[in-house]
C-alpha cells in the first residue's frame, strides 16, 4: 500500500492508475516501473556502461534475470562504484582461466541445486547455451542427489524439463 497526499491518475497501456491515500489499484507493469522510477534518484552511471554490464547476462543466459535487473538498476542510481566492483569480481570469478564456461556453469548449477536455489535454473540455461547436454545436466543432478537427496533430484529434474520445454518453444517460433 502507498500513502500519498494527493490522488494521481493516468492511463498506461489501458490500465488506469489511481493512487489514493491508502490504496493502490492495478496499473500495469510499465506504470509500476514509472512510479518506482519517479521515486528513485536518477541513474548516475552512463547508460552504455550499464547496458554493457547487463549485456554479460544477456550473452550468458539470453536475458537479464529480474533480480539482476533490480540490483543493477538500484546500484546504478545509488552506488555505481559498488555495482562496478561487484560486476568486476563476478567476471573475474565466473570465468577462471582453468575452466571453460560450460564447466563453470555446470558446477554452479550443481552448487545451487544443493541449496535448492531457483538460480539453479539460470545457470542450467547458461550451461546449455555454453554447450552442455541434457545428459551432463542430469549427471550433475545425480551428484547433487548423492549429497542433498531427493529434493535436489526433484529440483534438478524440474529445471531440466523446464529448459527442454523452453527450447522446444523457441525452436517452434523459428
Amino acid at each position: 500500500m502507498f500513502a500519498i497526499s494527493e490522488p494521481l491518475s493516468c492511463e498506461d497501456e489501458g490500465y488506469p492508475l489511481w493512487l489514493e491515500t491508502t490504496h493502490l489499484v492495478p496499473l500495469g507493469q510499465e506504470g509500476l516501473r514509472r512510479l518506482v522510477e519517479m521515486s528513485l534518484p536518477s541513474i548516475k552511471m552512463p547508460e552504455e556502461e550499464l547496458e554493457h554490464l547487463r549485456g554479460r547476462y544477456r550473452e550468458l543466459i539470453g536475458f537479464v534475470p529480474p533480480r539482476i535487473e533490480a540490483r543493477t538498476d538500484l546500484l546504478a542510481r545509488l552506488d555505481p562504484d559498488t555495482l562496478r566492483l561487484q560486476e568486476e569480481l563476478r567476471a573475474r570469478l565466473m570465468y577462471p582461466a582453468c575452466f571453460d564456461t560450460k564447466t563453470v556453469q555446470l558446477m554452479l548449477f550443481g552448487m545451487l541445486l544443493m541449496d535448492l536455489s531457483d538460480a539453479a535454473y539460470l545457470h542450467a540455461i547458461a550451461a546449455r547455451r555454453s554447450g552442455a547436454t541434457y545428459e551432463e545436466l542430469n549427471a550433475v543432478t545425480g551428484l547433487a542427489f548423492l549429497f542433498r537427496g531427493l529434493p535436489a533430484a526433484n529440483r534438478g529434474a524440474e529445471v531440466i524439463q523446464a529448459i527442454f520445454r523452453m527450447e522446444m518453444e523457441e525452436a517452434g517460433r523459428r
